[in-house]
């Protein structure tokens, strides 16, 4: 629905609505229990952008919202909340070649959840303004600090909270810090 619906709730869908998903069977059964008759349609991906051309109303997967607000659709209800689980086979587990490649999926996975909302801060700052720049910077234990080959200066890079980094950023040139780099991290094993 538009975020301009008068709409307030699921329950006020009308009868013979079309909505687009792509979770169908998890749709039917939530307007079902609303009491909500509906026309249900597997949709393949930008689901968002179906109203009101294909359908009336869109059952989405979001973190927060967010974008479907950004699209101008209006929330009516959550359909459920899931969270993620590793899950091994007993079995499996129990072979130990097989409990490895577990381990290291694992290790994996809990790398690219400890690098979300956090990015790679490298940049170049002289012997005198370097105590400035390390007081700025926040690290996940400390930054990394590198004397610079044929120059006068060091060569500084550390983690930091990406929310942070458009204030951190002309902090640091203030600082003295130059050729400031922001890189996107994948991962963060520890």
């Amino acid at each position: 629905m538009f975020s301009d619906s008068a709409l307030q709730s699921v329950k006020e869908l009308p009868p013979g609505v079309r909505v687009h998903t792509e979770y169908p069977e998890i749709t039917r059964r939530f307007l079902d229990d609303s009491g909500v008759e509906a026309q249900i349609t597997l949709s393949y991906g930008a689901t968002e952008a179906k109203i009101p051309e294909i359908a009336d109303a869109v059952v989405d997967g979001t973190e927060s919202g967010r974008a479907l607000r950004a699209a101008g659709l209006k929330v009516l209800d959550t359909v459920l909340v899931s969270y993620t689980e590793l899950i091994a086979n007993p079995i499996s587990y129990a072979d130990a070649a097989k409990r490895k490649a577990m381990e290291q999926l694992q290790t994996l996975l809990t790398g690219a959840l400890e690098a979300r909302g956090r990015v790679l801060v490298k940049l170049n700052v002289d012997e005198a303004n370097l105590p400035a720049v390390i007081g700025l910077l926040p690290a996940l234990k400390s930054p990394t600090v590198s004397k610079l080959f044929g120059e006068d200066g060091f060569a500084v890079e550390t983690v930091v909270a990406k929310h942070d980094i458009n204030t951190l950023i002309p902090a640091l040139k203030d600082a003295g810090a130059t050729g400031i780099l922001e890189i996107p991290i994948a991962k963060i094993v520890q």
